[in-house]
């Protein structure tokens, strides 16, 4: 029987890898970071954080990651609208970037990160999807997984208000997000495939 294969052909195994879903869609050129910073809040003001999905992006936003940071000596309060209308001028954050640098030339977000300090007013519309308190100088982190999906013209907002009403305060929001290009079909049902 040594060396004989009995005519049976012997065939390597298929190789399957389980990879995070945020390395593949990295890999893919689809994954992006960005940040609003020095939002400055308080003395009866706001200000806030949002990823926009505009109308006719022709993409999907799936968030990944969120994080809040407070860079005062003051509580905080963060509450995080679904497709909600911010109080303000919008303003584009420039410090955004793809997570996958070696492709050339580099991929370009259809989705936008966008900020307003020192607002008045809180968002209209939309759904109060939650709360978090934050403590001074303290980083309130949250990893969604891509749960939170916004189509086309939808946003998730992160507003913020000093808890404690006077006094100046100062933050940092921070996102990571995919994009995918919609598909024939994916807005005509009620499910997205991934």
């Amino acid at each position: 029987m040594h060396g004989h294969n009995c005519g049976m052909e012997i065939n390597s195994p298929d190789k399957c890898v389980n990879i995070p879903i945020e390395l593949y869609e990295s890999v893919k050129g689809q994954y992006f970071m960005g940040y609003a910073d020095e939002l400055r809040f308080g003395n009866g003001t706001g200000a806030w954080a949002r990823l926009y999905n505009p109308k006719g992006s022709g993409v999907i936003l799936f968030v990944n990651v969120w994080t809040v940071t407070d860079l005062s000596e003051s509580s905080f309060r963060a509450q995080f609208w679904f497709n909600a209308t911010p109080p303000g001028i919008p303003i584009p954050s420039k410090l955004v970037t793809p997570t996958n640098t070696a492709i050339r030339p580099a991929p370009v977000p259809k989705v936008k990160l966008q900020y307003a300090s020192d607002v008045h007013g809180e968002p209209i519309g939309g759904s109060k999807a939650f709360v978090r308190q934050g403590e001074p100088g303290t980083t309130l982190v949250e990893t969604e997984n891509g749960k939170l999906i916004f189509p086309p013209g939808g946003n998730l907002l992160v507003f913020l208000s000093n808890t404690e009403g006077q006094g100046a305060v100062s933050g940092r929001v921070a996102f990571g997000w995919w994009e995918k290009k919609i598909q024939i079909g994916d807005m005509d049902c009620n499910h997205i495939c991934i």
